[in-house]
């Protein structure tokens, strides 16, 4: 599974030289990358620990987001991206190198087109039928590949419908749902019987009357503990869920 994140450019680094691209082609991009607000195309990244990544895809643009940051901190700091998770490394490696494959079969049958037409007057008709076979080849090749490539775009169209909703957490503590708000609890450490006994408290409460303030919700969140009410979230906790609903669903 990949999810989509906005990601600080100075978390992320890349294996690939920064050499292997052409300064004038990356601050031209740089300069887009402002203009517009972002990169279109996101980064595909792997996290090498709970705050870092590193790219398998895209360290061009990786690059051109650096040197945009350098130019515009301020509408350089954060990129898109895909952040794959362990278990789904191999199958996008494989994706990655499809997409390479292509463009060098691209490349190569742009040669082999180039030299037959300067040399197809000098050639023999089992020549030209050898070329033309392994033109052939290369298309169906070419055809193969674009089917990868569109089930790649479309698999990246699917995931863009998990984006998190980019709310307060006032805001999810009044709107998300049950399932939602549980599975929201559980990111901030809650146990899962109590992270379902404070979303139920949650949606009881706000049913009479909705939250006006983060203050409000720790009064009015209650949870049966013994023969009596206690507060299902205290003011600690509560500290916790922002900083941690904030880094991980607000970016």
């Amino acid at each position: 599974m990949m999810k989509f994140y906005l990601v600080d450019v100075k978390d992320i680094n890349s294996n690939i030289p920064r050499s292997n691209f052409a300064e004038a082609d990356i601050d031209n991009l740089a300069d887009m990358i402002i203009e517009s607000g972002g990169i279109i195309r996101p980064l595909v990244l792997k996290p090498t620990d709970a705050e870092t990544y590193t790219v398998i895809d895209g360290h061009f643009e990786y690059y051109a987001a650096v040197k945009a940051k350098e130019k515009n901190p301020r509408k350089g700091e954060m990129v898109n991206a895909f952040v794959i998770s362990p278990k789904n490394e191999d199958t996008i490696f494989k994706q990655v190198s499809a997409f390479k494959e292509f463009k060098y079969s691209k490349n190569i049958e742009n040669k082999v087109l180039k030299e037959t037409n300067q040399s197809e007057s000098s050639l023999g008709k089992h020549e030209l039928s050898l070329i033309e076979k392994q033109i052939n080849d290369l298309r169906v090749e070419l055809a193969q590949e674009r089917q990868e490539r569109q089930k790649f775009y479309e698999y990246i169209k699917s995931l863009e419908t998990q984006i998190p909703k980019q709310i307060t957490p006032l805001e999810a503590f009044n709107s998300l749902n049950l399932l939602e708000l549980t599975l929201r609890l559980r990111t901030a450490g809650f146990t899962d019987k109590k992270a379902v006994q404070v979303a139920e408290s949650v949606e009881k409460a706000r049913k009479k009357k909705q939250f006006e303030s983060l203050k409000d919700v720790i009064a009015r969140v209650t949870i049966p503990s013994a023969k009596k009410q206690v507060k299902g979230i205290s003011a600690d906790k509560m500290v916790d869920i922002v900083d941690i609903w904030s880094r991980i669903f607000f970016k």
